[in-house]
């Protein structure tokens, strides 16, 4: 009897399940993701690697890229070479903040950042804890919030930043 039970339990439940496609999770991930993202850049003040300050006032009538990543994350290292290439015809009208979300000793990130020849400010976890939850909460990476001059955002993307989300988030881009 017990068994009948369980089973016939197993299949209501599974008659109230519904499939979603991938595009479908993802879409709702979004929704919930949007909701506990600021809509405007929010009060922040970081040191990157270099010892300069970065804040919302020295970002004005810029965009602003905030990219969180790793040294571990495959994905986040695959976009390193486009955002480098980006800032380097973009820096007129784009700042980019690199976010390294790890605990790592200054020497071994730069080491790496060296290898890939990065021209933005990168922003150390162990230096500036507090600043990286102001942005929202990062679920996945890499992640990368875009706002617009006037400090309102622009779009956001988890997961690989790709030329194409950077011309529809930034119309002025030059690739």
């Amino acid at each position: 009897m017990k068994k009948i039970l369980i089973i016939l339990s197993l299949f209501i439940a599974g008659l109230n399940v519904q499939a979603i496609t991938v595009e479908e999770a993802v879409a709702k991930a979004k929704k919930l993701f949007a909701n506990e993202t600021p809509m405007t850049i929010p009060a922040f003040s970081v040191t990157d690697l270099n010892g300069n300050v970065h804040n919302k006032e020295s970002v004005k009538g810029k965009y602003l890229i905030v990219n969180f990543w790793a040294t571990w994350c495959p994905p986040c290292v695959k976009e390193i070479p486009l955002l480098v290439d980006y800032y380097e015809k973009n820096k007129d009208q784009v700042e980019i903040i690199g976010m390294d979300y790890e605990s790592a000793d200054k020497k071994s990130i730069q080491t790496f950042l060296d290898s890939f020849m990065v021209n933005y400010p990168i922003i150390a976890f162990d230096d500036n804890a507090p600043m990286f939850d102001v942005f929202g909460n990062v679920y996945g990476m890499p992640t990368t919030y875009i706002y617009g001059p006037k400090g309102d955002l622009v779009d956001f993307v988890m997961g690989e930043v790709e030329k194409d989300f950077l011309q529809k988030a930034i119309p002025t881009s030059k690739f």
